[in-house]
Order: structure tokens, then C-alpha cells, then sequence
């Protein structure tokens, strides 16, 4: 879209779309707007841009994640971590993370509880993955994006799509800096 649409559709400034416009391409490391059309959803100053895509045979890996809806983050995660005894990773707000012998456990409080668990499959290669994902007929309803950049730099990346019942899914990798 033109910015004098994006501004109409919008109700905002051309001024204000102009500079959000700039600022975009400004973070994503795009010296066009028309790179914008062609950008993979992967910012050039992330791990995953630098990483060399070597996945020629694709393979789903075991459960990494399984996320689970709670009414109250406090007391889940006194009940996961002192009930249960899981260890605990971190806590971000209203979202807490267990490790369960590797796969790990991700509460989020929300208004209601979603009767469908998330499940989340490693891959070593995530641009590959939803790649070859795609030519076997899968629909991603985002492109791979990064989540969360740990202390040491090491980057968490997720894309997400629903099984044949329109149950959600994701695919997650870790990228070392």
C-alpha cells in the first residue's frame, strides 16, 4: 500500500506513517520499503540470519514445549514448582517456565483456560522447517519470529500452525550466537 492509503485506512498522518515506515525499516536492517515485500520475517542483526541454513531432509524433533492456560499464574506456579517439585526456569510477568526432563512447561494466566495444550516441536533449522512444512500442504499463520533473546544471546525462534483438527501447534529452535 501507498502511505497515502496506509494513512487513510489507518486515520493517521502521511507524516506519521512516514516515519513509522522509516522506523521499521530502521530496525529490520532494510534500507528500502520494497524489501519490506520480500523480507523473511528474520531481522539481520538476529542469530538465525547469520546462521547458514544446512537442513536438507527436514525432520520434526522431539516436544520442546507445552504451553498451558492457568487462572493464576501465583499459585501455578507454587503448585508446578513446591507441589510438583519441577524446577524452575524463569518467570516473565504472568508467564512461568518449568524444565519437565527437557521439555518445558510454559503457564500463562489468562482470563479463561484453554481446554487445547499447545504442543511445540524442536528443529534444528526453523526457516527450513516451516519451509518444507509448507511444500507438504501445512499453513503457518506467522512467519518464524524470535521471542525471546536469552541473557547469553542465544535467541528463541517459533512459528506456529493447527493440526487436521484445528488443534495449535508450533515448531521451535534455539539459536546460539
Amino acid at each position: 500500500m501507498t502511505n497515502s492509503e496506509i494513512a487513510k485506512r489507518r486515520g493517521i498522518s502521511l507524516d506519521a506513517v512516514k516515519y513509522h515506515v522509516a522506523n521499521a525499516l530502521l530496525k529490520l536492517g532494510l534500507s528500502k520499503r520494497a524489501e519490506l515485500r520480500r523480507w523473511s520475517g528474520v531481522r539481520r542483526d538476529s542469530n538465525l540470519f547469520a546462521q547458514e541454513s544446512t537442513m536438507i531432509d527436514v525432520k520434526i524433533g522431539t516436544i520442546g514445549q507445552i504451553a498451558r492456560s492457568v487462572k493464576d499464574i501465583a499459585a501455578a506456579a507454587h503448585w508446578y514448582g513446591e507441589v510438583l517439585g519441577l524446577d524452575h526456569l524463569y518467570t516473565f510477568g504472568n508467564l512461568a517456565f518449568f524444565d519437565c526432563g527437557g521439555v518445558r512447561l510454559f503457564l500463562s494466566e489468562g482470563e479463561k483456560e484453554s481446554s487445547d495444550s499447545i504442543l511445540y516441536f524442536r528443529v534444528e533449522d526453523i526457516g527450513a522447517a516451516q519451509a518444507a512444512l509448507e511444500s507438504r500442504g501445512v499453513v503457518f499463520t506467522n512467519a518464524a519470529h524470535m521471542i525471546h533473546r536469552h541473557e547469553d544471546g542465544t535467541e528463541e525462534w517459533m512459528a506456529f500452525f493447527a493440526d487436521n483438527e484445528d488443534r495449535p501447534l508450533g515448531i521451535m529452535s534455539q539459536v546460539k550466537a
